[in-house]
Formats: structure tokens, sequence, C-alpha cells
């Protein structure tokens, strides 16, 4: 078990990555029909909820991907996925199996989880934030590797 607490950080972050990078994919084939393009319908532009979705998709798993406002980013994507499993799938079935709203369930959870854990070690937040020492002064010089970012 210690040799798994030891990669906790660098396996938050590598989840964070992948999630986001998943989500913005989704975003970014509805609103630009690449990869593969939206599942149904394109939604037209500013059309309720569709267009407003996808873009939250889009930009939302970016921010997420990236490690930039992750915790806000990520109750946002949370929050449209537990709208979208609620008003889209469950009345089609009470379960996510039944109704189609199996990835919607997978995100809203998992973006819960990075909204309570934080971004992991590799964030851009925590490269652009510059970091205090004792005195509340900057400290120059690179990162350690054991400098926690999940703050």
């Amino acid at each position: 078990m210690e040799a798994l607490e030891k990669h906790r950080e660098h396996v938050i972050a590598l989840f964070r990555i992948v999630v986001g990078l998943l989500f913005a994919c989704h975003g970014a084939a509805t609103l630009f029909d690449v990869l593969g393009g939206p599942h149904g319908a394109a939604p037209d532009v500013a059309e309720w909820p569709g267009w407003w979705a996808a873009v939250v998709q889009l930009v939302g798993g970016t921010l997420v991907l990236c490690g930039l406002v992750t915790r806000t980013a990520a109750v946002l994507c949370s929050g449209s996925m537990a709208y979208a499993y609620f008003v889209e799938h469950q009345p089609d079935g009470l379960f996510p199996i039944e109704n189609g709203g199996e990835s919607a369930a997978m995100f809203c959870w998992s973006f819960l989880l990075v909204a309570v854990v934080g971004p992991g070690r590799w964030s851009l937040a925590s490269r652009l934030r510059p970091r205090r020492g004792t005195g509340g002064r900057p400290v120059t010089g690179p990162m350690s590797r054991d400098t926690p970012t999940s703050v």
C-alpha cells in the first residue's frame, strides 16, 4: 500500500488529464464535427441545451485537462452531466444501463471526484502560481519533486 500512496498525486493528475481530454473531445465533436462528429443531430448555434452543453464540455474539459481553475471547472462539468442525466436520460429508465446515461453518470461522478481531490501534481495552475517560502517571499528555483500541488 505504501507504494500506491507514493504515486497518489501522479495518478490523480493522470485521472484528471484523461477525464478532461475525453470530455473536451465530446465538446469538439459536437461543435466542430470532428472525431466522428456529434452523437445524433448537431445542435444549432446557441441552441439549448445541446450547443451550450458542448461548449461546457469543450471549455470545461480543456480547463480540467490543463489544471487551470480545476475545481471550479470540475464542479461545472459535474453539474452539467447531472443535468444531462436527470433531464435527458433518467426519464427513459431508472438505471444508466437502461436509459443510455452511462457516460453522463461516469463523467458526473468523475468530475465530482476531481473537484474534491484537486488537480494533482501536474497542473498549469501550480506552475503559474509562485511558491512562497517561510517568510512569505516567492521561492526561486525549480520545484522539488515532492511538492504537493493539490492545495
